[in-house]
């Protein structure tokens, strides 16, 4: 999977990088036709808490859609775990839904109720 990382305001360091990119790239045990993705990194600014808080956004492209998740955490270790564990679940409903309709039959019925032709969808 080809990733592009983009730290917003501040260097990253290489290893939160090649973290991130690693953790990531696990996903495509789940599905192997993810194409590419971006991730942004950013410091929240909010003046109440005197911790700043990191967002890791995730972007991930797969056939026919996009997939997306925001996370918020002390770390972007943190951050990167919950989102990796987020887009789990986002590319398992994916590929069920995308295998529901492969697998399904149209059917394209006359006015009397007769059956004119079948077709069977095998990839969108």
């Amino acid at each position: 999977m080809r990733l592009q990382m983009h730290a917003i305001h501040f260097d990253a360091d290489p290893k939160l990088l090649a973290f991130i990119q690693k953790k990531l790239e696990k996903l495509e045990t789940f599905y192997d036709r993810i194409t590419s993705g971006e991730v942004f990194l950013r410091l929240d600014k909010s003046e109440s808490s005197k911790i700043k808080n990191k967002i890791l956004e995730v972007k991930i492209n797969v056939p026919n859609a996009e997939l997306f998740v925001k996370e918020n955490a002390t770390s972007f270790e943190e951050a990167t775990d919950s989102a990796v564990e987020a887009l789990k679940i986002q590319l398992k409903k994916y590929k069920a839904k995308r295998q529901g309709v492969e697998n399904q039959t149209i059917r394209g019925v006359t006015n009397n109720g007769e059956v004119e032709e079948e077709i069977e969808i095998d990839e969108i």
